[in-house]
């Protein structure tokens, strides 16, 4: 009986015997850049985040890892008024940068010789800083007056994430993998006395937000 049910195991869902096996290691990351601008109120947005990882096999088809790096997010915004004979322009500048640690654990199954399906755990942490600057610059009669201020707030944030996915083995070296959506929260926290914590939740399946990458296997 338990053979005709790994049997009909196989025949519907692909399984196979293949393994990733235990020891293995290997690199892969996030390397995005995005900027947007929107020439009606001469906004621009950059965003940048760079978070290389490391995974290793502590058992067959189980890796731990976890991943360090560096994001950070440009807002710019102009805005010009007309009082009478006065124009003013104001210039708003927020920028947020952070340090990123990511560790996970993963688990895969076997789909194929190369094709496995993975669901991976992590705790992402993050620990950065807001900065905005808002220039006030006034002309009258060929008389221009200007007028900064700035200010800076540290936040923390940590999360817990749950994310599906699929990878496939072009060869022994190099896969390519993608991940659908996920599931999860987050927490963070500003340091500002009496500021409250943020919450956030994210929960479903998203095939709108597909990720996709490649990795580097050192195959024993």
């Amino acid at each position: 009986m338990k053979k005709l049910l790994a049997a009909s195991a196989i025949a519907l869902f692909g399984l196979s015997n293949a393994q990733i096996a235990k020891g293995t290691t290997y690199l892969s990351g996030q390397v995005n850049y995005s900027q947007t601008e929107d020439n009606n109120d001469d906004s621009k947005i950059e965003e940048l985040r760079l978070v290389p990882t490391i995974g290793y096999f502590v058992a067959p088809n189980i890796a731990i890892g976890t991943g360090i790096g560096f994001q950070s997010s440009k807002e710019t915004e102009v805005f010009t008024q007309n009082f009478g004979g006065t124009t003013i322009t104001n210039t708003n500048k927020g920028t947020v940068s952070a340090f990123v640690v990511s560790p996970f654990v993963r688990k895969y199954w076997t789909l194929g010789d190369k094709l496995f399906i993975f669901g991976q755990l992590e705790v992402p942490l993050e620990f950065g800083k807001f900065e905005g600057e808002t220039t006030s610059v006034a002309t009258f009669n060929n008389s221009t007056t200007s007028q900064t201020s700035s200010n800076s707030v540290n936040y923390s944030s940590v999360g817990v994430n749950v994310k599906p996915g699929l990878d496939y083995f072009l060869n022994k070296n190099w896969t390519i993998e993608a991940t659908i959506g996920e599931f999860g929260y987050r927490t963070s926290k500003i340091d500002i006395d009496g500021a409250e914590n943020v919450n956030d939740f994210n929960f479903g399946l998203n095939f709108s937000n597909v990720m996709i990458g490649v990795k580097y296997v050192f195959a024993k």
